[in-house]
């Protein structure tokens, strides 16, 4: 299966799939301007594999990411969920709107796919759900049924 073909369905399907993190010791690596980790994970029935990573910029609290990367049978790798921080204003494009300075979650959608834009472009507004790399972390475990990884939840400030 390729990304061309993947559905809004088969999306659902494989970010909802229980999983497990087969190398939950990952060690963080230095990058140019940021520290990054990834973990290898596995659908529970071993069927479908992952790639869950962590950036951090060294510099800037507010710039990271966290994805999770589908490793397709076709050979490509497809991100199907990014959860970024408030560096950035994000575009999305078929929708002609931009999200201010806030977290926010990239989803990868047949939408996007069939307009040849970039699969995960689509994004939501996330302030209310975290504020750090850890919180984002905590949030994408949770939400792709994600299990054999220690995260911490971070609460967002509901009055800024």
């Amino acid at each position: 299966m390729s990304a061309e073909s993947l559905t809004d369905e088969k999306i659902g399907e494989l970010l909802s799939t229980p999983k497990r993190v087969t190398n939950p010791n990952s060690k963080w690596r230095e990058k140019p301007g940021h520290n990054e980790r990834n973990y290898t994970v596995e659908s529970m029935d071993s069927t479908h594999h992952f790639v869950l990573y962590v950036r951090q910029n060294r510099n800037l609290d507010d710039d990271f990411s966290c994805g999770l990367r589908w490793l397709a049978p076709s050979g490509e790798t497809i991100t199907l969920a990014r959860y970024n921080g408030s560096s950035h204003s994000h575009p999305n494009h078929v929708e002609k709107q931009r999200l201010g300075f806030v977290c926010h979650i990239h989803k990868a959608t047949e939408r996007y796919i069939r307009a040849g834009k970039k699969i995960e472009g689509y994004a939501e507004d996330a302030s209310l759900r975290y504020n750090s790399v850890k919180g984002a972390l905590a949030c994408l475990v949770g939400d792709c049924a994600i299990k054999g990884i220690v995260t911490e939840p971070d609460h967002p400030d509901l009055f800024k």
